[in-house]
């Protein structure tokens, strides 16, 4: 199926389709109208001498009278002796026949029989007709072997047409996979003909100068960003490192470290996104990784806000050591979007991290997800039939840090009630 989905192979079998049909067509006319032709010659022949055989017989009664044409087999049968007339012609009327019999040797010889009768003449012309059915094999032999062989003509010349018609779209997809190596579009169309190749060539270069002023916006504007949102960033942690240096009230220092939370949070989101507009697999320095566990334990800290005076009990159970080859805001990002939505749709009873096995698992006892909303949650804007909070965004973002890293993510309702949330990393990791 992949071979005819090619454009040069439609070319090449439409067109040995093409001349083996219409070779086929003309052989099956050609034994047709021979066929009609010869046969209603030779029908016509009979039928008109034996209506002469039976005249002549007629005005020439005697036995020994000649008759002229020596081709045919021909019998007189009078009146007096309709009785000896063989028993498998005497059903026939005036007419032509198409009948077999085996002769001597005991081979079935086809064969013409012409009926004429009359009230006291019976005529009968007997013509061998063996040959005329060998030379119709003969012929229709010939008509095959004239259809295979110009249906392999048809197939080489589909294979030269279909050469030269698409070498100039072969060069134009020759020139995109350099392209796409070499990284540096270059114009394509003056190296193109003014046709139909050509203005593909003309369009692709149009397209690929707007997607380039595309990716360049993108570029700078994604610089900008993290330039710009660095920058407060930094001024609002380090003047909360500040301030809580300074002797203050338990109520206004709890809220200093919200605010150190957020900047941090705010900072690793900043660092993901920027990873994800330039698709960009960052592994710490020095071949560091990180330790999933104690991210966790950063994860859930950050994330309480969000039970606020819920009766939710949070547990984290650590099986055993995890790490993962990825920078810890990556991990961070990751995890906090699935701790968060465990935190925010859970209204009582208990959210249960597990670490450990390649795996970060977080079950809630919330309200669940159905079945068939698992996996089209990870898609951007969709918050399933359960879930009415949020913008439907957080889990796309976990999907496509997943593909980045080479992890798997999903979904799944709890049997007892609830969600879990599963986060499995490269087997390497």
């Amino acid at each position: 199926m992949p071979y005819r989905r090619r454009l040069r192979s439609r070319i090449i079998i439409s067109f040995a389709l093409f001349g083996l049909g219409l070779t086929a067509l003309f052989a099956v006319a050609t034994i047709y109208v021979r066929a009609r032709l010869e046969d209603q010659f030779i029908n016509d022949t009979l039928a008109r001498e034996v209506g002469n055989f039976a005249n002549f017989k007629r005005e020439n009664p005697a036995p020994d009278a000649p008759w002229q044409l020596s081709t045919y087999q021909a019998r007189i049968f009078s009146a007096r002796r309709f009785a000896n007339v063989p028993l498998s012609w005497q059903q026939f009327d005036t007419g032509v026949y198409d009948l077999a019999d085996y002769d001597a040797q005991g081979h079935l010889r086809p064969y013409k029989l012409a009926v004429s009768k009359s009230e006291d003449l019976w005529a009968f012309l007997q013509q061998d007709v063996s040959a005329q059915r060998l030379s119709e094999q003969q012929l229709l032999i010939a008509l095959v072997a004239t259809v295979v062989m110009f249906g392999l003509l048809s197939l080489l010349m589909g294979l030269w047409l279909s050469s030269r018609v698409m070498s100039p779209v072969t060069g134009l997809a020759s020139r995109l996979r350099e392209l796409r190596k070499t990284g540096k579009y270059e114009p394509m169309a003056p190296r193109f003909a003014n046709d139909e190749v050509g203005e593909l060539a003309l369009a692709l270069d149009d397209y690929a100068a707007r997607l380039t002023r595309l990716v360049e916006r993108d570029r700078e504007f994604n610089a900008d960003v993290s330039h710009e949102l660095r920058t407060p960033l930094a001024v609002i942690a380090t003047t909360t490192e500040l301030l809580m240096g300074q002797d203050l009230p338990d109520k206004a220092r709890e809220r200093l470290h919200r605010i150190e939370r957020a900047v941090r949070q705010t900072t690793e989101l900043t660092d993901a996104l920027l990873l994800l507009s330039r698709s960009e697999r960052q592994a710490p320095a020095d071949g560091e990784t990180t330790d999933v566990a104690h991210v966790v334990e950063q994860v859930i800290d950050i994330s309480r806000p969000h039970l606020g005076t819920k009766p939710v009990s949070v547990r984290l159970d650590v099986e055993q050591p995890l790490f993962a080859a990825a920078p810890s805001s990556v991990v961070a990002v990751a995890l906090t979007n699935l701790i968060s939505n465990a935190f925010k749709y859970t209204q009582q009873g208990e959210v249960t991290v597990i670490v450990g096995h390649g795996r970060v698992a977080v079950e809630d006892t919330g309200p669940g997800i159905a079945a068939e909303d698992a996996e089209r949650l990870f898609e951007r804007g969709e918050r399933g039939t359960t879930l009415v909070k949020g913008a439907g965004l957080g889990l796309a973002i976990v999907r496509r840090l997943c593909e980045l890293y080479g992890w798997k993510v999903s979904l799944a309702p709890r049997p007892q009630g609830g969600a879990v949330a599963t986060l499995r990393f490269d087997e390497r990791s």
